[in-house]
């Protein structure tokens, strides 16, 4: 159990919320999170924002039910935690970008805080949210609202890429790494819907050019030219 130090709201369905604890998360992995007993049954998979002493924070959009009910929760209140999961992002080499879509920024905060330099471009809808957070850490930063992020960067300036976002943004960026010349290491962080967080159930699945495998504990992170997107 975790408790909430605060869960704040920043732009219209969208939230942070701040548990108490020692945790030792990579950077990339993930957190299967609850704040109910028994309904919904499945806990909601959810990216570390970011992490320190007193505890590690979610950005997490409200998209169901279970999201709905943590965004009611307040300071005070008990969350149960499991992990961190998943093989989080490897060691970045060289120059390196950092790219996210909507809620698939998430990572990339805390994966910026640990590096000594990297570019950053942050992809939204229809509202910009936590920027000034992000601007925080020092790096460049380049937003992106109501286009698409990806038309913005030349991936051949840079030796290290790491993606976030929804599949059709995902799917743009291994196109866009094929068709590169191949000077960058891509990866690709899905945001696959998960069930049981450990491996056991298959619910999240995905394809990859050796066989299927599990985004919970095989990914979420993946070589671009591995995973095979629909």
């Amino acid at each position: 159990m975790a408790t909430i130090i605060s869960n704040r709201r920043v732009a219209e369905g969208i939230y942070v919320i701040h548990a108490a604890g020692r945790f030792e998360a990579k950077a990339g992995q993930f957190f299967m999170v609850r704040g109910w007993e028994s309904y919904p049954l499945l806990s909601r998979p959810l990216s570390v924002y970011d992490q320190n002493e007193h505890g590690v924070k979610f950005l997490y959009k409200v998209a169901g039910e279970g999201t709905e009910r943590l965004s009611r929760m307040r300071a005070g209140e008990e969350l149960t935690l499991l992990g961190p999961l998943g093989n989080g992002f490897p060691a970045a080499e060289g120059r390196t970008a950092l790219v996210g879509g909507g809620i698939g920024i998430a990572p990339l905060f805390y994966t910026a805080r640990h590096l000594e330099q990297a570019d950053l471009y942050l992809g939204y809808s229809v509202e910009v949210y936590e920027e000034q957070e992000f601007r925080s850490i020092g790096h460049p930063v380049t937003i992106n609202c109501g286009g698409r992020v990806l038309d913005g960067i030349d991936f051949d300036e840079y030796d290290t890429i790491f993606v976030c976002g929804p599949e059709p943004m995902l799917r743009a960026a291994q196109l866009k790494s094929n068709l590169s010349s191949g000077r960058a290491h891509v990866y690709l962080s899905l945001e696959n819907r998960m069930a049981c967080g450990i491996g056991a159930c298959l619910v999240c699945s995905v394809g990859c050019e050796q066989g299927r495998k599990k985004a919970c504990s095989e990914g979420p992170v993946f070589r671009a030219e591995e995973v095979v997107l629909a």
